[in-house]
């Protein structure tokens, strides 16, 4: 009998009584029958010991049983459906025809999608195995010819999917095995529909895994349309936040967060941090408002072409950059080691989201900070937040603080440039691709996790010069929960050196394109 909207109670029972299952396990990667190449793989990579998830999953999976996942990202989940699907296509080889894939992944985002593709090869280093990633914001000659070959795994973002299947260059026909990956983005970006188009056209006969670190209705009722018996694997209660992560709120005016938040970079502690808002534009305008307070910044978002958020993020991983300013859906699949600070510089509007973005630090046993700046209009936001992690958030007040209207003030006469680095050109061929994913403003947001880029500039990491310091000397360190504020080392972060205005991304109008047929060591395996 099925609950409301058709759910099935089982996935009901799963989403209301969510239950931990971290425990402890004596099992490693030797004692579950993986294929030796596989385990080759794994101890190159120094991995030895599986995740909770991974116990659980890898088994049934190799099985050839369906499997529901509520799971959130950095439990490992994705070596958990990785290597059991490796498993099973070294354990019955076919070539792979023309314009097919053996195995579908399906992605919300390009990140994600590409960290996938990048697990399936380092894992499967040993097998020969073909495995390619497709998504928009690129050209579509190189993925054309990829398909073309015939693929073992694909890894894909609905929308560039959709139309290489509406232009023929690939068949889903031959499809034995689809895995849904972060199933509950893919709702919140309005992705259902396409999903079931894709679904339509691979064989019903087909091994089905589903991932979610949520279970709202709608992804329960898509959920009981794919499954079938599936094994129901569960390693973390939803909306819980990690442990290790200390969190904490400052209550401060909207106006004064920019100040607030360069101020912190006094501190030398804050190494790698990741700063969250809710807009595109607003994320352009706290990294370039860093920058001209002196502290490395970069922004991420959907406006930016996929060439510039590569760039930029690799960057942030080399520690070119200080901080990585970006939106939830941008950030979503980012995985990114030594993550010291999550900084919500604005509170999501849904409350799992706040749970989704402090999970990228304190990884890999790591432990980690989240600060949370909230104005007066955001407190419901707040109370909400605290209801789904079940906690109170220990909080300060700096409102009405005349230090930090002094230091933004600074900051503004110095010169704060649309940008937040100086422009570099970009090769025509990373100004995104045609149709889906590429180019152009007009285009659906929703598709392929974000807005289609075009004419953007990336960023380009800036040097000391003449009478600029990169980083303010640190008096003390920045505790954010010390009844005393730490005094500013620079009374003028900038003190020269303003930000050089660039033309916002997008900007530059473009003939529209008739649309042409396209051919075309941690000790555990990591998500």
């Amino acid at each position: 009998m099925r609950g409301p909207f058709g759910v099935e109670p089982w996935l009901l029972r799963a989403a209301a009584h969510a239950k931990e299952t971290f425990q402890v396990s004596n099992k490693t990667f030797d004692t579950m029958g993986l294929n030796p190449a596989l385990l080759q793989a794994l101890a190159s990579e120094g991995y030895t010991t599986p995740t909770p998830i991974q116990v659980q999953a890898i088994p049934d999976v190799m099985a050839g049983k369906d499997l529901l996942g509520i799971a959130q990202t950095g439990t490992g989940k994705t070596a958990a459906f990785a290597l059991p699907i490796l498993h099973r296509l070294a354990a019955n080889r076919t070539p792979p025809v023309p314009r097919t894939s053996r195995v579908l992944i399906l992605s919300p985002t390009r990140e994600l999608a590409s960290q996938i593709a990048e697990s399936f090869k380092t894992y499967g280093k040993h097998l020969g195995f073909r495995v390619a990633v497709i998504f928009g914001g690129v050209k579509y000659g190189p993925q054309e010819r990829a398909l073309q070959q015939g693929l073992d795994v694909l890894v894909a973002t609905p929308g560039r999917l959709l139309d290489h299947m509406q232009q023929k260059t690939l068949d889903l026909s031959r499809t034995e095995i689809f895995v849904l990956d972060e199933a509950d983005q893919m709702l919140d970006l309005g992705f259902v529909k396409p999903i079931r188009q894709i679904v339509s056209r691979i064989p019903a006969r087909r091994q089905n895994l589903f991932f979610s670190a949520t279970m709202p209705t709608e992804i329960g009722k898509l959920a009981g349309e794919l499954l079938k018996d599936p094994v129901k694997v569960q390693v973390t209660p939803q909306a819980t936040t990690v442990q290790r992560i200390n969190q904490s709120v400052i209550h401060i005016e909207q106006g004064r967060k920019r100040a607030l938040l360069t101020e912190m970079f006094s501190d030398a502690t804050f190494t790698r941090c990741l700063v969250f808002t809710k807009t595109k534009h607003g994320a352009d305008k706290v990294a370039a408002y860093l920058e001209a307070g002196g502290v490395e910044a970069g922004a991420i978002h959907g406006n930016k072409s996929q060439p510039q958020r590569e760039r930029t993020l690799d960057a942030f991983k080399k520690g070119k950059l200080r901080v990585l300013v970006a939106t939830d859906i941008a950030a979503r699949g980012i995985d990114v080691d030594g993550v010291s600070h999550v900084v919500n510089f604005e509170l999501p509007f849904v409350p799992e989201a706040y749970v989704h973005r402090i999970g990228r630090t304190a990884r890999a046993g790591a432990d980690g900070t989240a600060i949370s700046f909230v104005a007066g209009d955001e407190m419901k936001l707040l109370r909400d937040i605290e209801k789904v992690t079940r906690q109170k958030i220990p909080a300060i007040d700096r409102r009405n603080d005349k230090q930090l209207g002094q230091l933004d003030a600074s900051i503004m006469a110095a010169g704060v440039g649309k940008k937040a680095t100086m422009p570099e050109r970009e090769e025509r061929d990373g100004r995104g691709g045609r149709g889906p994913g590429g180019g152009g403003r007009n285009r659906n947001p929703r598709r392929d996790g974000v807005k289609l880029e075009g004419g953007g500039q990336p960023h380009r990491v800036r040097k000391p010069g003449p009478g600029r310091d990169v980083r303010p000397t640190p008096e003390r360190a920045y505790d954010p929960m010390a009844g005393e504020r730490p005094r500013q080392a620079h009374n003028d972060p900038r003190q020269g050196g303003v930000a050089v205005a660039a033309k916002p991304d997008g900007e530059i109008k473009r003939r529209p394109r008739r649309r042409r047929p396209s051919n075309g060591g941690q000790g555990y395996a990591k998500a």
